[in-house]
């Protein structure tokens, strides 16, 4: 999975703001519970992924990396 769509995609939750493949979203406030539900919807439309929220945790969504890993592995 190419994390530059991640990051692309991310930058809307994020009001424009850039962040690297390792930055610390969930456990540094960039983002919440609430918006791991959006960015799940998101990741979903636009990469033609299903991720099913009861099987992931908010450390699958942690940093840009960890959200391309968590989207690779849902990939059918």
């Amino acid at each position: 999975m190419n994390i530059e769509k991640v990051h692309e995609i991310l930058r809307s939750h994020l009001k424009g703001k850039t962040v690297g493949d390792d930055t610390p979203l969930v456990s540094s406030g960039l983002i919440d519970s609430m918006a791991i539900v959006d960015l799940i919807i998101d990741l979903e439309a636009m990469l033609g992924v299903r991720i099913p929220a009861s099987e992931v945790q908010p450390d699958d969504f942690d940093t840009p990396r960890r959200i391309a890993e968590t989207v690779e592995r849902f990939r059918s």
